[in-house]
Formats: structure tokens, sequence, C-alpha cells
């Protein structure tokens, strides 16, 4: 698992492809260039032996079919389905951009040519080298573009594991409904760095700035919570819920993902105004640091 930090600032965790299920989906494609390259070079060695071409037309049409099979596969196939390749379709993965997004047609244009210098030319080396050395496991060809490839098909396993992932079982009916579109990415940063330091703080610490960040949260989401709701609690099931919302939407690279909705990217919000309920920091114990 690695995290990725989305244009909302929303800090997700996904996981990344492990090496032998990237050297799998490569084989298949490989498989597939070469069945192509040899069906081509075929039909077009018996059209320059049947008279219908001739040497210097036979060659601009094989030169022509080696580089829409050897670079336009890879680049328009992962364009048109978000990512994935054949060989990617078999395995469940998917190539991502570095804040999660989906693949742009630049980005598998240089993933594409990069691999010819990486398979083509000197057989897998130098993409062998480059993903040991990462911690993502990119190749040459992921560093230039800035993608990673992800494993999207995990069969038995939960998409989130961390910490504050999950929303209180008593909340999952109120949580599916709330409206997250108006919370800002500096109040879910100041609940996030509350909630990981939520056991560093003392008891009374715990209290006064709980309520004081989740008014503030309050303030921005609706509806509000089940009366009686501590507000730890209510922190968890907010932050988990647009983190559930936003991982979904990277997954699933739908058309949703770049269109309008509640839950579609927006411009950078403003920092609030610090004053002691919609900013914590102002009031804020020694020791307490929100992320910033």
């Amino acid at each position: 698992m690695d995290e990725v930090v989305t244009g909302e600032a929303v800090v997700l965790e996904v996981p990344v492809a492990r090496f032998p299920s990237r050297m799998i989906a490569l084989a298949i494609d490989l498989a597939v260039q070469f069945f192509l390259l040899f069906v081509v070079l075929l039909a077009t060695g018996a059209a320059i032996a049947g008279g219908g071409l001739d040497q210097a037309s036979g060659g601009a049409v094989g030169l022509t079919s080696i580089v829409l099979i050897i670079v336009g596969y890879p680049a328009i196939f992962e364009t048109l389905t978000r990512g994935k390749s054949l060989g990617k379709l078999a395995l469940g993965l998917r190539v991502v951009s570095e804040d999660g997004g989906p693949e742009r047609f630049r980005q598998a244009l240089v993933r594409a040519l990069t691999g010819v210098l990486e398979f083509w030319i000197f057989f897998g080396i130098p993409a062998l080298l480059a993903s040991l050395l990462s911690s993502r496991g990119k190749r040459l060809g992921d560093m230039f573009a800035g993608t990673f490839v992800i494993q999207e098909r995990l069969p038995g396993r939960k998409t989130l594991a961390a910490p504050l992932a999950t929303v209180p079982p008593y909340l999952v009916d109120w949580a599916s409904t709330l409206q997250l579109s108006g919370l800002t990415d500096a109040t879910a940063e100041t609940a996030r760095g509350y909630l990981s330091r939520f056991h560093e703080l003392t008891p009374a610490a715990r209290a006064e700035f709980g309520q004081r960040i989740a008014a503030a949260v309050q303030a921005q989401v609706s509806p509000p919570p089940p009366p009686g709701t501590p507000p730890a609690d209510y922190l968890t099931a907010v932050l988990s819920e647009r983190r559930s919302r936003e991982h979904a939407r990277i997954m699933a690279h739908g058309p949703s993902a770049a269109g309008p909705g509640p839950f579609a990217a927006r411009p950078p919000s403003p920092e609030p105004p610090a004053d002691p309920v919609n900013d914590p920091a102002a009031t804020r114990p020694s020791g307490f640091r929100p992320p910033v």
C-alpha cells in the first residue's frame, strides 16, 4: 500500500501493483504485439510477392505498422481504457497519475515511447533495475510520465485499512447522507491532525479541541450528527466518508471523475480566518501541531 495525495488534499491509500503481476501483464502485452507484428509483416510480404505493392510501398507500410503496434497500441489502448492494456485488464492493474487521477494521453505516449527503449532495445533490463529501486515499482516510463501502476482488483480485501479509515458502525447510515462539498481542505486537514494525535493529548485537551474542531466541521457539512455523538466519532465518520468517496472515484475513473457534481474536483479553498471557533490552531496547546 502507498499514500496518494489527491488534488483536493485527500490522503488515500492505494495498493501498488507488485512486480510479478506487472511482469505477467507485460508478457501478455508483448505476446499480443508480437502476434500483430507477425500478421502485418506476413500480409505485407504476401502483398509484395503478389505484386500488389512494390518494395518501397511495402517497406513504408511495414514501418508504419511496426510503429503503430509498438507505440500506438499501448498509448491508444491505455488512453481509451483509462490506464489499462490487455495485460493489465487480465491482471486487474491500472496506470494512474501521481495524484491518483486517470492517465492522460500525453503520459501514455511517454510511457510507450520509453517502452521502446526499455523493452524492445534493451530487453527490459532498464525497466527491471528501475522497478527494483523504486518504492512504487516504477519503470523509467513511469518516472518520465509521472505515473505508477496500482492493483485495482483485490478480491476479499478492503480498499481502506488505514487507522481512522472506518466509519463507526452506528454512524454508517448517517454518513451515507453527508453533503461534503462545503468541507474545505484546511478544515479537513485540521480534523485529521487532531485525530492522528488524539492519544497524545490530555483528556481535557481532547474534549476542548474535539468540540471546537467538530463545530468548525459542522458549519461546513450537513446533516448534523445524531445527538450525543462524541466529537472524535463524528470527525472520524466525516473524514472516512470523504476519503471513501474520493477513493471510489479514483478507482472507478468513470465519466463522473472529471464532470460536475458534489464530489468533483474543485479549486483549493482559501484558508479560513484565524479565530478560536473556526481555527483551533489559534488556541491549541503547546506540542499539538496540525499537519502543514
